[in-house]
């Protein structure tokens, strides 16, 4: 019977994930070789009793088989990032604050190391900031249960993970943003929880004045995710002798600055300030990488001799480090999220030794009061 144009198969990826051929899965499940090309080019559409020995012999449910198009449904979302009107694009998807939002993985936002999969195939619609999204399967629930983090701390990865096998029913959704990006984007309904490291020299406070001052009266807490060290990544074995920042003008060496909006940014132009150096007078100071594995690159390659990260950083691409800072990295969430199922359980965590663990191997943090309420705005 010829197949019907609605209804999909997977058959030859899971046949070939499991290194059989069509006569392979022929043989087991009773049928002819051209019966298994038929129905994964799509030209034949198998009877039930067909179907079942399929799933059988490849040890899977007929769903994983085969579905119809017309089924999966589609959803309109809020784009987290303007695209041109009309492109088609790979989202990810996530239900914050009564709304769908829709983030494209476009560019380094579609990899970590992998490729990220999407959630749907989206198509903005014209004049608008939205997107109309095709669904890739019909599991509304996973995206109901995703909790969505903008931050830049490498940690983050660790506790979501982490937390992803303590509660297999929860998604976390990381979003690699600066400090201050990572704050507007909560302010703007894109995620749950911001990340955040930034110092304030004149209040001598954490974090606390920009969230005031950013979301303007809107009620949020802070949590502690951990204290970090900050200061300089120097090539292993600090070949010019840097020690302050100081040694980095007088020895001529060349550094990789972040972002406007970063702590780390935001630590070097105040000590800078403090020592009394005039920007311009570091080498590659308008040098600007996107995040501290970016500045560890840098530095391995030889790009530059140094560039403002993290001790964790620094010792997991194995180069030198000179302290300058401790910061504390909270959590902002606003308050009106707290309540929600899937942040709850993100948090709940925070406590766990599983965590725990993974930062303390990690090195370079202080987690003795982490998951602690530190302010509340």
């Amino acid at each position: 019977m010829k197949q019907d144009s609605d209804l999909r198969n997977n058959l030859k990826s899971i046949r070939t994930r499991l290194g059989m051929s069509q006569q392979d899965l022929a043989n087991i499940a009773n049928v002819t070789r051209q019966t298994i090309s038929g129905v994964e080019s799509g030209q034949y559409a198998p009877s039930v009793a067909i179907t079942l020995r399929l799933a059988k012999a490849l040890g899977c449910q007929v769903e994983d088989l085969f579905w119809l198009e017309r089924d999966l449904p589609e959803i309109e979302a809020v784009l987290a990032k303007p695209i041109p009107n009309g492109q088609q694009l790979r989202v990810s998807i996530a239900r914050v604050g009564g709304q769908w939002i829709a983030y494209p993985l476009i560019g380094k936002d579609a990899f970590r190391q992998d490729m990220i999969p999407a959630d749907g195939e989206g198509t903005s619609l014209t004049g608008t900031n939205k997107v109309r999204v095709r669904l890739l399967d019909d599991n509304l629930d996973t995206l109901h249960n995703t909790v969505v983090i903008a931050g830049c701390a490498p940690v983050i990865s660790l506790w979501a993970r982490a937390t992803e096998r303590w509660h297999p029913q929860l998604r976390v959704q990381y979003n690699f943003a600066n400090s201050m990006a990572a704050l507007h984007s909560l302010c703007r309904g894109e995620a749950h929880i911001a990340g955040m490291h930034l110092y304030d020299p004149e209040t001598g406070d954490y974090n606390t004045p920009f969230v005031r001052n950013v979301l303007a009266g809107r009620e949020a807490v802070l949590i502690t995710l951990g204290v970090w060290e900050e200061g300089l990544l120097l090539k292993s074995g600090n070949p010019m002798g840097i020690r302050t920042v100081s040694d980095l003008v007088a020895g001529g060496a060349t550094i990789v600055n972040r972002e406007i909006g970063s702590g780390s940014r935001m630590l070097l132009e105040q000590t800078l300030q403090k020592e009394q150096i005039p920007f311009d007078a570091v080498q590659g100071f308008d040098n600007v990488l996107k995040s501290h594995q970016d500045v560890a690159q840098a530095v391995v390659r030889g790009v530059a001799d140094a560039g403002m990260s993290t001790a964790s950083v620094a010792t997991a691409f194995g180069l030198g480090f000179i302290p300058l800072h401790q910061s504390r990295y909270d959590l902002v969430i606003l308050k009106e999220y707290l309540e929600e199922a899937p942040v709850q359980q993100l948090l709940s965590t925070l406590g766990h030794r599983m965590v725990h663990s993974q930062f303390e191997i990690l090195g370079g943090y202080d987690i003795s009061k982490i998951g602690e309420v530190v302010a509340t705005v």
